[in-house]
């Protein structure tokens, strides 16, 4: 793998590039933040905005699951040399029209996200390396790897290939996080995966690509917050990965996990995308629910836009131990509210 440890100089020029792309392709929205330098928890949230409902349920995987990497439901895309797997560890995800994982959590506390990139490009595929259809990148690391270090190793020996689901191609990239505060961005960018691994790279939005974005974001200063500081309000990625990080510098240090959880997710409302809101050149892309990971405590939250409840699922309640059945509960219910672990649905066969 390409690997970027810290943020390079771009010129003008391409930084005028970037901008002018921007504007111009279809940019999904979704955001994703890692808070990492409290004492009491390291926690993550993250926003889904889709032109439609991705029909997403929460889904519980105890360790021993044997995968397919190269299936996406019932079409095999990957016909030579697809990743086979059996899970490592146990984990609870936010399955995507029933054919992988965009988000989600394992019990050694690594935090996963998919979220979209117009720019990538997983480019011509290789034999020679195991595939795995996109929509399972995120689940492959979390059944295999506890740490972000340790993910990123597995990823060299493998490829992602380009899956596609009711109409929507998976132009994806990856964020990771672990409980020690590691974090990393893997973006396929020409061909071949990029990576920007340590833990200050804490926001993500979607294009430009991240480092981009990072130039982007050394034009501001947000060290000090001021009520009077310029603030970017609209909803493309540029504005909204400026004002996560303008936000996430005001975090304060939480008492508790209540509190930890209730200030990422209101940074994650900040940079929501609100109803009708118009997304230049194809329509409305509302947030459609977000999503906040306790890696230290191995909890999951996730708040529907269209439910006025946050639930929360705990995975130290749930049977991990291979052989155990694979749980599931839709979240599109109104009397769901508050730990709903006990709610969860034994099922006869596991999704993907």
């Amino acid at each position: 793998m390409i690997r970027k440890l810290h943020a390079s100089a771009i010129s003008a020029a391409v930084l005028g590039t970037s901008m002018a792309l921007l504007a111009a392709t279809d940019a999904f929205a979704c955001t994703r933040v890692f808070w990492n330098t409290n004492s009491l928890a390291k926690v993550s949230g993250r926003t889904m905005d889709w032109p439609e409902s991705t029909q997403p349920t929460l889904a519980v995987f105890p360790r021993g699951i044997a995968r397919d990497g190269g299936k996406v439901g019932a079409d095999v895309i990957v016909k030579e040399n697809a990743a086979q797997w059996t899970s490592k560890y146990g984990s609870i995800v936010t399955t995507i029209y029933g054919v992988g994982a965009v988000d989600g959590l394992n019990e050694r506390g690594l935090g996963a996200h998919l979220l979209y990139l117009n720019a990538t490009d997983f480019g011509q595929r290789d034999p020679t390396k195991p595939g795995i259809q996109a929509a399972l990148w995120a689940q492959y690391v979390l059944d295999n790897a506890a740490t972000v270090a340790e993910a990123l190793a597995l990823l060299d020996k493998v490829q992602i290939v380009m899956a596609e689901a009711r109409g929507h191609k998976a132009n994806v990239h990856l964020a990771l996080e672990d409980e020690s505060g590691d974090s990393a961005i893997i973006e396929y960018i020409g061909g071949k995966p990029v990576v920007h691994h340590g833990s200050e790279y804490r926001i993500m939005t979607n294009d430009p690509s991240f480092d981009q974005q990072l130039a982007l974001l050394q034009k501001v200063d947000f060290s000090n917050p001021r009520s009077d500081m310029p603030l970017p309000g609209n909803v493309n990625p540029v504005d909204r990965f400026q004002r996560a990080a303008y936000y996430s510098a005001m975090l304060r240090e939480p008492k508790s996990e209540r509190q930890a959880i209730a200030e990422i997710l209101a940074i994650m409302r900040n940079v929501s995308v609100p109803f009708g809101a118009p997304y230049k050149g194809f329509g409305i892309y509302n947030t459609e629910y977000r999503t906040a990971l306790n890696l230290t405590g191995k909890r999951y939250f996730f708040e529907l836009t269209t439910s006025p409840n946050v639930v929360w699922a705990d995975l130290a309640k749930f049977d991990l131990s291979e052989g155990a059945p694979a749980w599931e509960v839709d979240p599109d219910n109104i009397d769901l509210s508050g730990d709903i672990s006990a709610k969860f649905q034994k099922l006869d066969k596991v999704p993907f």
